[in-house]
Formats: C-alpha cells, structure tokens, sequence
C-alpha cells in the first residue's frame, strides 16, 4: 500500500499463473483472474480496477464480475481513459475482492508492425497527443537529453522503439524484492534495478522523448509458451506505442513477443491505474492472479 492508497503490488513479475509451454501457434482458452485479502480498521472506500479491458470482452466466455465477501453495493463509471472501475465502501474488519473468467485467445505472439512508421507530431490524432507528454512516473523533461544521446542515431519507428526495449532490457536489473510503489522512470534508470512497472515507465519515457507516443499497459501475462521453472502469479506492465497509425504492444521487461496477454487497463502511467485505490489505511493479508491455459 502507498501513502497515496494507491495498491500497486501489480507488476511485480511479467509472468503470472502456471501454465504448460506451447510449441504451436493455436486458439488457446485461458482461465484467469484475481483475489486480494484486506484487514481494514474502519469502513474504506475503495476504486477497483480489475475487469479486462472492454476491447477483449467479446473474447469472454462468461462475465468477469467482481465478487466481494462480505457482499457490498457497488457501482460502475468509465475514467478519462475508457477504463472500467468499480466503486465500494469495504467494512471494517476481514475484506476479500475478486474476479474470474474464461477468455478466448489467438493462441499468437503480440504482433509487430509491418512497416513501423513513425507519425510526425503535427499529424497525431488529438487523442493521442497526451501520451507525448510528462506524468507522475515518466519524466520527459528530466530524460529527454539522455534519450537523444542514446537513440538518436536510430532509425526512427520500429527500429527506434526496439532500440529503447533492448537498453531499458538491458539497463534494469529484475529484481522483485527491490519493488518500490515510487519509483520514477529516472530513479529506475539511475538505480538499475526494479520490477516490469519500471520496465515499462522508463520505455514509455524514452519515447516519448523521441516524440512517439506511449502508454503504460497492466494486465494478465501467463506463462504460455515459455518453459518452466515458473514464478508466483501477478500482474503485468508494458506499454503501446503509436506507430503506422495505431497502438503496438512492445514488453521491455521480457523483450520479446508473448503468447495469452490480456489488458485489463491503460493510461499515462501507473498513477493511473492502480487495481485498488483505497482511501484509508488497508493491511493487505491476501494476493492471487492466475493465467492458465485450459483445455
């Protein structure tokens, strides 16, 4: 728990569940979803953030409701990115929230741009001119000479935004004891160390300094098609970024194209989608994510 109330234990790992490894490129079923554990000293007002994202909806095979014990009111709303969030008053005492459901799948690796065409600025959709600027954990103005230094040779595009996942790749040290709820994009870079929420914020900087644009991306990545030992489930983060006139996933934290990720939420950073903003003090006692693949 932050001290904004901000729960952001996800990101942690890039790899959640414990799926068998894939040889072939097939249509897969994937059984996922979460549960947290609170010990809450008074009633807390919660936001969650956990149903997948409205883009793969059509891919569920039956609904990912949010399920709380005790049993609350809750009520729904869209935030300034499209989001779906999910507002409840959690009482005192023992608090579980979670979610789960079937998800159809391409069984593919993320795709690649066939061309990887970087868009000039002044032809940027309005909507995605946001995604050049600042936030809370990617600071452009503080990064943007490293990131001329570095990348500006490159060619720009596909090549540019490659060339960003293999430094940040290489730069950062996985570590996931050495988590830390506000670490910058700078910090990162400086510390060398850090979880795939870093990963992601310094990727999504750099770019942003090269005048692509970028978003920082959570959601569930099982371990579909890479081959064991396999890690405690979590969530995920990576990042999109606009190029040939659309968004691409690219991942630096494993920097290489992965089979069964499924959104669940988008925005400037992580500020933006932490998966339970509560507004109180919590003791989280609890923590599941599962990303199976079923038959």
């Amino acid at each position: 728990m932050t001290r904004s109330g901000e729960f952001l234990r996800d990101h942690g790992c890039s790899v959640t569940g414990h799926s068998s490894r894939i040889t072939t490129q097939t249509e897969l079923r994937i059984k996922l979803g979460c549960r947290f554990k609170f010990d809450l000293p008074q009633p807390t007002p919660m936001i969650a953030l956990l149903n997948v994202h409205f883009s793969r909806v059509s891919d569920l095979e039956y609904p990912d409701h949010i399920i709380t014990t005790p049993r609350v009111p809750m009520s729904g709303y869209r935030d300034r990115f499209g989001n779906w969030c999910t507002r409840i008053v959690a009482p005192q005492g023992n608090f579980t929230i979670e979610t789960q459901t079937i998800i159809a799948d391409n069984g593919l690796p993320d795709a690649r741009p066939s061309t990887g065409v970087q868009t000039p600025v002044e032809n940027l959709p309005n909507e995605v001119l946001v995604y050049l600027l600042g936030s809370r954990y990617c600071e452009t103005d503080t990064l943007s000479d490293k990131a001329w230094k570095l990348f500006q040779h490159t060619p720009p595009g596909h090549a540019r935004v490659q060339a960003i996942c293999n430094y940040v790749h290489g730069q950062i040290r996985f570590d996931y004891l050495a988590a830390q709820s506000t670490r910058s994009a700078m910090q990162a870079n400086q510390e060398a160390q850090g979880v795939c929420r870093d990963y992601a914020h310094l990727a999504i900087t750099f770019c942003r300094c090269m005048n692509i644009p970028a978003r920082y991306c959570t959601g569930y990545l099982g371990d579909i098609g890479t081959p064991p030992p396999y890690p405690p489930g979590d969530f995920a983060a990576w990042m999109e970024v606009w190029l040939d006139g659309r968004w691409w996933v690219f991942d630096p934290r494993n920097n290489t194209p992965r089979i069964g990720r499924v959104l669940v939420a988008q925005g400037r950073d992580a500020a933006d989608v932490p998966l339970i903003h509560s507004f109180g003090k919590t003791l989280l006692t609890g923590f599941e994510v599962w990303s199976d693949r079923i038959a």
